[in-house]
């Protein structure tokens, strides 16, 4: 029984050395905040709520520079962009825009974001019914070019 402690052990700490790409680029050249004024309620909901896993700036908590759970959060972040990364909207064409805005308005009628995982572990970043009526009611003024 020891014995298997220690290996278990050896390997939590080998690979501590397994480093993960963090997620924080400040540029936002191609943020949507570039080619659409957010009005100031909205902005603050999806930088408090949202942006961690969809935008190119992610504020980290303390567990991330633990594997394996500095993984779990990569792979959420790198997951939650390809659906939708607010830096890069000016990226994406007309089609991804309509596919993005579309899905957007079925997560929030669903209430499917944010994950019930992420809530669970940051409660008060969880949405209030108010909060997806403010976005929702946002994202149907959406105008696509």
């Amino acid at each position: 029984m020891k014995k298997v402690f220690l290996i278990i052990l050896a390997l939590f700490i080998l690979i501590q050395f397994i480093k993960i790409e963090k997620n924080d680029s400040k540029n936002e050249m191609n943020a949507l905040s570039t080619v659409m004024e957010i009005p100031v309620e909205v902005n603050r909901i999806i930088q408090t709520s949202c942006a961690d896993c969809h935008s190119n700036s992610t504020n980290y908590p303390w567990y991330n520079k633990i594997a394996p759970a500095s993984w779990f959060l990569a792979n959420h972040v790198n997951d939650g962009k390809e659906h939708l990364n607010f830096s890069e909207w000016t990226t994406y064409n007309k089609d991804q825009k309509q596919y993005i805005i579309k899905n957007l308005k079925e997560v929030l009628n669903e209430r499917e974001m944010p994950l019930k995982s992420y809530v669970l572990v940051h409660k008060e970043l969880g949405l209030s019914e108010n909060q997806y009526q403010i976005l929702y009611d946002w994202v149907n003024t959406i105008q696509v070019d």
